[in-house]
C-alpha cells in the first residue's frame, strides 16, 4: 500500500514538473524543470526494480541532456539579461494535440491484452539489453545515432547563425609586412 502511495507521489511529481516544462516562460527554468522530470522518471524506474534503466536515466538524460539543453539555450539565444523568454502562441493547439495523444495511448493500453498482469515477466539484464540493442535492433540503434548527429549539426548551425538586426563588425585584414631579403 505504501509503495503505491510513493509511486503515485513520484508519478505526480513527474507529471507536475512536465507541465512546468511546457508552461514556464523562462527557457532556463524550463530546462531545469526538465531535469526534475527526468529525475522523477528515474525514481519511477527504480521503484519498478529497473535499476539499470534508472542509472542510465540519471547519467545520460539528467546529467547529459539537461546540461546540454541549458548550454544550448545560453549559446544560441540572444538575451539582454539573465531571463530568456519562451516564444509560444500555440497553447490551444498544444492542448488539443496532448489530449489526442493521451486518448490514443490510453486506448492502446486498454486494448492490449498482454497487460492484464497474467503474463510472466522475464528478467532483463544489462547483457540482454546490450545484445538487443547491438544485434537484434542494430538498425534502430544506428538511426537514433544518426538523429543525434543531425541534432548536433543543427545546434552548431543555430549557434553560428547571425542574429537578426545585429551588425557584425568585420575584423581588419592582417597587414603583410614586406620582408626584405
Amino acid at each position: 500500500m505504501s509503495a503505491s502511495i510513493g509511486f503515485g507521489f513520484v508519478a505526480a511529481c513527474a507529471v507536475l514538473s512536465a507541465l512546468f516544462v511546457v508552461r514556464v516562460k523562462n527557457l532556463v527554468h524550463a530546462a531545469l524543470w526538465l531535469g526534475v522530470t527526468l529525475i522523477a522518471t528515474a525514481g519511477l524506474y527504480a521503484m519498478l526494480d529497473a535499476s539499470f534503466l534508472a542509472g542510465v536515466q540519471v547519467l545520460l538524460y539528467v546529467g547529459g541532456v539537461s546540461v546540454l539543453m541549458i548550454f544550448g539555450v545560453m549559446i544560441t539565444r540572444k538575451h539582454d539579461g539573465l531571463v530568456v523568454e519562451a516564444e509560444s502562441t500555440s497553447g490551444p493547439r498544444g492542448v488539443f494535440a496532448a489530449v489526442g495523444l493521451f486518448a490514443v495511448l490510453a486506448t492502446s493500453i486498454v486494448m492490449t491484452p498482454e497487460l492484464d498482469g497474467a503474463v510472466a515477466v522475464e528478467t532483463v539484464t544489462a547483457r540482454h539489453l546490450g545484445r538487443s540493442l547491438l544485434v537484434d535492433h542494430v538498425l534502430a540503434f544506428e538511426v537514433v545515432s544518426l538523429l543525434l548527429l543531425i541534432a548536433i549539426i543543427g545546434a552548431v548551425v543555430l549557434a553560428r547563425r547571425r542574429d537578426h538586426g545585429v551588425e557584425r563588425k568585420e575584423l581588419p585584414a592582417p597587414r603583410r609586412e614586406e620582408v626584405s631579403s
